[in-house]
């Protein structure tokens, strides 16, 4: 695989960070620590730092040094930690009670850094490059919709924005790339059911919720099996059910939580009309009422055409066909990179985290799965997503017009 060698012999010191990182996780806005770190290192190679976007959030800008191209691209990293606990037991494991990079994104950050040192010592391009370090990414917190929020694309007005995300599971290194809606949209819903409660031996003096939850649970799922395309894509999961307190006692009300998941907003728009339906309709059978708070939250991430297929071809020039997928599956898990491409156009990728066989010793026994206590990023994959990012902006500067 044809790496940069310069950033081939950065490895020890890029697997030194993201194992720093990895060993201090902060959850969503609380990234001090990292921040201070990212901070610190872009400035140490002579870029100009941009802090206190969405709170935590900064933006690294490295200018070209040949002609004087308004063309800018865009790299972004997700910097923080879930709220969770780690089983693992190597030396890098978290230090954070209850905190843990479950899911890479110290990987992520690690390597960006990688390819800002790189590009800073190789300024031969015409435009700027903005290093995006993003905070709370992690359970809705939409730290890309505050820092857009916050003015990101008017003071660093991007032509292009790219981001990448590991993946266990595929081949370590493999790179995925698909044109349009490549992850889903991530909406919560919660329903209250409200009946009458009463002794359990009398049910006849009472308006059971239970029951009412029962079959409100197995008709919603028609909303997909039924009022949904089979050529569409959609997952309605209730994932908690709360009700009761004692044995013998029918409650007073049922509470209903869970998750719609689409890659299109005119399939949201129609599972959120029939769910508000069913809810407000159905309880009404059983002499009961429903009530829905309905949240959506991340937009599928749509990637575009053009970009995608750049971001592919650059994949391709660089590690070769046998390492770039350019029709991946798409993942019904949600980003809020997804904001980012309502603004800019771009893309986003998968980078193949391998079987979990890299994990040092003393990881846990559990999969190397994305929110996994057992997870842990593939350092071998540092060099090669700081390789790409690089070749990506090189390429971008060179195949595009210097001047808008």
């Amino acid at each position: 695989m044809p790496l940069i060698p310069e950033i081939v012999a950065a490895t020890e010191a890029l697997t030194a960070i993201r194992r720093d990182f990895h060993a201090h996780p902060e959850t969503a806005f609380e990234e001090v620590r990292t921040a201070a770190r990212v901070a610190q290192l872009l400035e140490q190679w002579g870029i100009e730092v941009h802090r206190g976007l969405a709170r935590t959030g900064l933006v690294g800008i490295l200018r070209g040094t040949v002609g004087a191209g308004t063309r800018a691209i865009g790299l972004r990293a997700d910097m923080d930690a879930l709220p969770m606990t780690e089983h693992n037991r190597f030396a890098h494991a978290s230090t954070a009670p209850g905190k843990m990079h479950a899911c890479g994104h110290d990987g992520h950050t690690t390597m960006l850094l990688g390819a800002a040192q790189y590009l800073a010592h190789h300024r031969d391009f015409d435009g700027t490059v903005y290093f995006i370090f993003q905070p709370a990414e992690e359970n809705g917190n939409a730290g890309a919709r505050a820092m857009i929020a916050d003015g990101l694309f008017e003071r660093f007005p991007c032509d292009e924005i790219y981001g990448l995300h590991n993946m266990p599971g595929l081949p370590a290194g493999q790179l995925g790339f698909r044109a349009g809606p490549i992850m889903a949209s991530g909406n919560r819903f919660d329903i209250t059911l409200r009946g009458t409660g009463g002794h359990a031996a009398i049910p006849d003096r009472a308006i059971d919720p239970v029951v009412v939850a029962g079959s409100l649970i197995g008709a919603l799922q028609t909303l997909v099996s039924r009022n949904t395309s089979p050529l569409d894509s959609a997952v309605l999961s209730v994932t908690q059910v709360h009700a009761g307190e004692t044995y013998n006692v029918i409650p007073d009300e049922a509470i209903l939580g869970g998750t719609v998941r689409t890659f299109r907003t005119d399939t949201l728009d129609r599972i959120e009309s029939g769910l508000r339906r069913m809810v407000e309709t159905l309880p009404q059978a059983y002499g009961a009422q429903g009530r829905l708070d309905f949240k959506r939250g991340y937009p599928p991430v749509v990637n575009h055409p053009a970009q995608t297929a750049f971001a592919a071809d650059t994949a391709i020039e660089t590690f070769g066909a046998s390492q770039v997928d350019r029709d991946t599956p798409a993942l019904g898990a949600a980003e809020d990179f997804a904001f980012y491409l309502q603004h800019v156009p771009g893309s986003y990728l998968f980078l193949g985290n391998g079987d979990g066989t890299h994990r040092a010793s003393q990881a846990a026994e559990g999969p190397c799965q994305l929110h996994n206590g057992s997870y842990d990023f593939n350092d071998a994959l540092l060099p090669i997503g700081a390789t790409y990012w690089v070749r990506l902006a090189e390429a971008f500067f060179r195949h595009h017009p210097a001047h808008r």
